[in-house]
């Protein structure tokens, strides 16, 4: 295609492997999922080499820069020609990716250092746990 060329959003996001349906990708678009240059964009809106794509898609957002405009949907080695995903875009979403894994095994980040309440309470907590050891090693 020419550089003058444009692609409806919907149908590229199908063609890169986004979204399993052109409909699912239309439904995303019209619900404010996809951003072309952070502007919300209808399902309609033409898009072009070298633009900004922002997808939400379950939590997890991609940002990625159209390389390549295409109205077909080929193999995954393929769709993943058509764009190229940003170094931001990349970062955020391993970290998400692991956040998400040590909130499944219970484990979660503090938001901040803990209060002198907060260390007492696990200073005690530690106590605790050294004698139940020493009793039991008895």
């Amino acid at each position: 295609m020419d550089e003058t060329a444009s692609v409806r959003i919907d149908r590229w996001l199908w063609a890169a492997r986004f979204y399993r349906t052109r409909s699912l990708a239309k439904s995303a678009v019209a619900g404010g999922k996809v951003h072309v240059d952070d502007q919300r964009v209808k399902p309609a809106k033409e898009l072009r080499i070298g633009q900004t794509v922002r997808i939400n898609k379950d939590g997890v957002v991609f940002t990625v820069v159209v390389q390549i405009l295409s109205e077909q949907r080929g193999s995954a080695t393929i769709a993943q020609t058509l764009y190229e995903e940003t170094a931001d875009s990349i970062e955020l979403r391993q970290a998400a990716i692991s956040e998400r894994r040590m909130s499944r095994a219970g484990l979660h980040i503090p938001a901040q250092r803990p209060d002198k309440r907060d260390r007492r309470a696990r200073n005690q907590l530690r106590d605790l746990d050294h004698q139940w050891s020493d009793e039991t090693q008895h």
